[in-house]
């Protein structure tokens, strides 16, 4: 398959607002996911126990449920994209080790999870305007961080 250069730029960068977005999440820049996403973006965490909402709100939830987290890595993968003119579409695999504070010792735990995900060309550039959490596995994780979808 032969990419136009157009082609070329668009799926790099969208790889690096993905790889942005982990960088946000990882040193905890949250506000800095408002140049990720679009101002009305759709974000549904509710696979690994998250929060589902617009944008305002699951700043507002990541800022409250990562401080227990001293350490997370959001690691992407096998990114696949669908590119229409200016709307996209994909679909990426995140391995995201974790440590969470338990009663002042560090526990290590890993979950993996895909990011489904659809973007937009924006007059700043591609933003993420809807992205979805699909749960796959999970492994050491605390009782207490396990949603339901997990334990079964």
């Amino acid at each position: 398959m032969t990419l136009s250069l157009q082609a070329i730029s668009d799926r790099l960068e969208l790889e690096d607002l993905l790889h942005a977005y982990t960088d946000c999440i990882d040193t905890k820049s949250f506000d800095g996911l408002r140049d990720i996403f679009t101002e009305d973006a759709h974000v549904d965490y509710s696979a690994t126990g998250g929060a589902v909402g617009d944008l305002e709100s699951t700043i507002r939830f990541l800022k409250e449920a990562l401080t227990i987290f001293p350490a997370t890595q959001h690691m992407m993968g096998n990114i696949r994209l669908k590119i229409t003119d200016d709307i996209a579409t994909g679909r990426s695999i995140c391995l995201n080790p974790m440590c969470v504070d338990m009663d002042g010792r560090q526990e290590q735990f890993f979950l993996g999870f895909w990011y489904e995900d659809e973007f937009v060309r924006t007059p700043k550039g591609w933003r993420i305007t809807r992205r979805r959490q699909v749960a796959s596995w999970q492994f050491n994780t605390p009782d207490f961080l396990l949603p339901s979808s997990l334990t079964h």
